[in-house]
């Protein structure tokens, strides 16, 4: 069984490097020791605990000597409780603006010599629950920091425009998300930064297409649809190499899965909308890696108001907590799924990177701890049997987004290529009879009887 870093502060903020709020005279938060010395966002000290996986779980992800980052959701917090008013719970700091003392107070902050170093005077440039939350994603994926964002497509978004500019060439693999894919494509071509897609995992057709002006490339690990997984340590290496910067969307990973940082990728986001806040009911997103990068995108974050608001920054410290559980369940169930469908009749193709038909497999095996929850599959008959599956579903619900404690399935022609023709979704690279399913943290078996009997009518 695989041992998986974890630790109490990565989803609780506990007694060790954790964030102490505000008391009632309103004073700002800080990153204290246990004694109250403050210091400059800490990193807990953890110790690895074991996470349950199948019997056969995949390897273990090749990782450089670094320190484990905790990633676990604890038992309990801290017994001495981390928060104001001795609260258990992340409190929410529902405010705009925050105070200070006196003019002399006003001074220090505004010299940058106040004893705490993640202060501030307006909501825009930061807030003690978004930051509480923050640090606890940046433990999660092994990162010096992390922000938060508004949208996973915000953080995305933002931390490529913090690192180009006009003139600028940006690399993208084509199996991406379709709004990264236009965001890359034709958002950046107005500002005067030139891209190229290359087919998914092809690196040697990413040094290929590198030029002088390349300064970025962006890929997802595992992509969608196709849950497509590239060597994130060799391209790296070739990123490295060219001075360029590297840029993994770890969505469909998650931490639990995945550790980019940690193969020498420079920057990692995910959308918090999916397994990190994982209940459907809050937009968010993350982007984490140095704080040199990291303090980029934090300025242009600042200066463009991407920023998400303390409530829903709670809710995404909510859904950290449970983080680990939920994706042990969603690898164990998308992978049953993926089996039994595989040699299903009414079914043309399965794609899981855990299983060793995906072309992928090997490199999945060994930089996944799992394969994740979602499970993308092509029917024969096309878009309208599809459709027909689709609709025999019961368990599922029909939906976009992935990641929650609800299984949701979603016909890709149907909802985010309804606009295409056949002959486009092909120059896209997408079945017409593609459906994505997303499991949830029902029980296993529920789940898999649901998708057989939906499939039984298609």
């Amino acid at each position: 069984m695989e041992r998986l870093p974890t630790g109490t502060d990565a989803v609780h903020g506990g007694s060790r490097g954790s964030v102490s709020f505000a008391d009632a005279e309103g004073s700002a938060p800080a990153v204290r020791t246990p004694e109250g010395a403050p210091v400059a966002r800490r990193q807990p000290d953890v110790e690895p605990v074991a996470m349950r996986q199948p019997d056969d779980a995949p390897v273990a992800m090749r990782q450089p000597d670094v320190e484990p980052a905790p990633q676990n959701a604890p038992t309990a917090p801290s017994r001495s409780g981390p928060f104001a008013h001795h609260a258990v719970a992340l409190p929410i700091v529902q405010t705009s603006t925050f105070a200070f003392r006196d003019t002399a107070d006003l001074r220090r902050f505004m010299a940058g010599d106040d004893p705490d170093p993640d202060r501030h005077e307006y909501a825009r440039n930061g807030n003690p629950t978004t930051r509480a939350v923050e640090l606890r994603v940046a433990a999660l994926d092994g990162a010096e920091d992390a922000l938060l964002f508004p949208s996973g497509m915000s953080a995305i978004t933002t931390s490529v425009l913090g690192l180009v500019k006009a003139g600028d060439h940006v690399v993208l693999f084509r199996d991406a998300y379709r709004k990264t894919r236009t965001f890359v494509g034709k958002t950046l071509a107005r500002f005067g930064i030139e891209h190229t897609l290359v087919e998914p995992g092809d690196l040697d057709a990413l040094e290929r297409a590198f030029r002088p002006r390349t300064r970025l490339v962006v890929t997802e690990c595992p992509t969608n649809p196709y849950l497509r997984c590239v060597d994130l340590e060799r391209l790296a290496k070739i990123c490295r190499a060219a001075r360029a910067r590297s840029l993994v969307d770890a969505t469909f990973a998650t931490p639990m899965n995945a550790r980019p940082l940690a193969l020498g990728i420079d920057l990692v986001a995910h959308s918090a909308t999916k397994y990190l806040a994982g209940h459907n009911d809050v937009l968010g997103g993350t982007v984490a890696g140095s704080t040199a990068l990291v303090s980029l995108v934090r300025e242009l974050r600042t200066e463009m108001g991407a920023v998400l608001d303390p409530h829903a920054a709670a809710l995404v410290g909510r859904g950290i907590k449970t983080l680990a559980l939920r994706v042990a369940r969603q690898n164990e169930t998308a992978l049953a799924v993926a089996r039994a469908v595989s040699d299903h009749a009414q079914v043309e193709r399965v794609y899981y990177p855990m299983l060793e038909s995906h072309p992928d497999h090997a490199i999945a095996r060994a930089q996944l701890r799992g394969g994740g929850g979602v499970v993308s599959f092509v029917v024969r008959g096309g878009r309208e049997a599809a459709a027909r599956a689709v609709d025999r579903f019961r368990l599922a619900t029909i939906a976009a987004s992935l990641g929650g404690t609800e299984t949701l399935v979603e016909p890709h022609a149907l909802l985010s290529y309804a606009d295409l023709d056949d002959a486009a979704l092909a120059e896209a690279g997408i079945a017409p009879g593609l459906i994505r399913l997303s499991v949830g943290v029902e029980e296993t078996g529920d789940v898999v009887r649901d998708v057989l009997q939906a499939l039984s009518g298609a």
